[in-house]
């Protein structure tokens, strides 16, 4: 960046006041959000965004999953533009900052350069991915992950939420299924400002996580069939109990996991037993194993030892098991020079920093297949997040937020 552009701050104030309007829509019970995606609520929350955006004067682009981009013209028309953001969707239980800063850091950099009346190169666009956390819609990241040509359109518009509708009908009902083609976009540049959903900043008292790699995860869903009985009448050697079986598997996935400590991780977060009645003995358990690490060779060896290990424990237990692969994707290594760009930004503002392996899937872990990608990350307290409680101090976000300013000028060069 040029000196043109070094003492460029932005207005910390506004940017956390439009974080706290954006949290008014689909509160949470609990102080934090419930706003998953393509429901009313992400639908109110499209339309806030999108009106900010054009008080800017920017032109908002929708494409065919609803994807939004928000631009801000550059000089030269015939650069590439530089991209910026995240999401605006929500866990059931989330927080008000889960990539909702991502995406309104974007639109404060916007704000900023107007404000200051400061031209660049080349366009910059804000954008807010649709379905990014993946809860109502499995997989996790689906919009992005259509744009980087990883999923079939017509293959996304077909997933079914718990109560079997469709996320194209869906898209369709709350009036954001765009017409662009999904994909057509070229970037010069992409940036995701995230929290880091972990402990690590705020415990190394580091201001900014600058990502360098992503880890691989794998989502397996798992399905034991037993037989539902009487609790009350069945004897216990005749027994096919689901849940049991269940039960040792993921004491199995935890042994797993344990045994490449300590980068590698997996558990269990979604369990469905039925008939879930007090008095029955399960007979079918549905649950998705989450297995993550930084080094391909290790994911394929947790994801192999769980399926050998599960059906011998099936077998002896005269379950039945089946496994889907729903999700996934193999370690992240984001560009070098957009790495540079974010270190850059950091050390000219006075910020620390610490490199960082993101232990949690993002939409830039897909752009980067088709993009020069960086993560930058800001602390959250007690590294707390998926969770209403999930906080955030206005310091942090300032900081994470200049940081990226200065790393998108960087890429997208300061006119005079």
């Amino acid at each position: 960046m040029t000196l043109l552009g070094q003492n460029l701050k932005i207005n910390g104030d506004r940017l956390w006041n439009s974080l706290m309007d954006m949290a008014k829509i689909g509160p949470g019970v609990a102080g934090g959000n419930n706003r998953q995606t393509l429901t009313n609520e992400d639908g109110e929350g499209r339309r806030l965004f999108q009106t900010w955006c054009e008080e800017q004067g920017c032109t908002m682009g929708v494409d065919q999953m609803g994807n939004m981009f928000a631009r801000r013209d550059g000089v030269d028309t015939t650069a590439l533009p530089v991209y910026v953001g995240s999401h605006l969707d929500t866990q059931p239980t989330g927080g008000k900052y889960d990539g909702v800063l991502g995406v309104l850091g974007g639109l404060e950099i916007l704000r900023t350069l107007n404000d200051l009346n400061v031209k660049t190169k080349h366009p910059i666009v804000v954008t807010n991915f649709t379905n990014e956390e993946g809860t109502r819609f499995a997989p996790a990241m689906l919009a992005s992950g259509v744009f980087a040509g990883i999923h079939e359109k017509e293959w996304a518009y077909e997933r079914r939420d718990a109560e079997g509708k469709l996320f194209v009908d869906e898209l369709k009902r709350i009036g954001w299924l765009g017409d662009e083609i999904v994909g057509k976009r070229k970037m010069h540049a992409f940036f995701e400002l995230h929290i880091e959903q972990g402990p690590i900043l705020e415990a190394q008292k580091k201001d900014i996580g600058i990502v360098t790699h992503g880890q691989g995860l794998r989502w397996i869903q798992v399905t034991i069939t037993g037989k539902p009985a009487h609790t009350g009448s069945t004897p216990m050697q005749m027994r096919r109990n689901a849940g049991l079986g269940m039960a040792r598997v993921l004491t199995m996935v935890d042994e797993i996991a344990l045994s490449h400590a300590p980068h590698a991780v997996g558990a269990a977060g979604h369990i469905d037993i039925s008939p879930n009645s007090r008095n029955v003995i399960p007979g079918t358990a549905v649950f998705t194993v989450d297995f993550r690490s930084p080094e391909l060779s290790v994911i394929e060896d947790m994801e192999n030892r769980l399926f050998d290990g599960a059906r011998q424990v099936c077998q002896e237990m005269e379950l039945d098991i089946n496994f889907e692969k729903v999700g996934g994707f193999d370690p992240v290594a984001f560009d070098p020079g957009c790495i540079n760009a974010v270190r850059n930004a950091a050390e000219h503002l006075g910020y620390s920093s610490m490199d960082l392996i993101s232990g949690a899937g993002h939409d830039a872990c897909w752009i980067n297949r088709v993009a020069p990608t960086a993560m930058i990350m800001c602390p959250c307290v007690d590294g707390l997040s998926h969770n209403e409680a999930e906080e955030i101090t206005p310091d942090w976000a300032v900081a994470g937020t200049e940081v990226l300013l200065h790393a998108v000028l960087e890429k997208a060069e300061i006119v005079a």
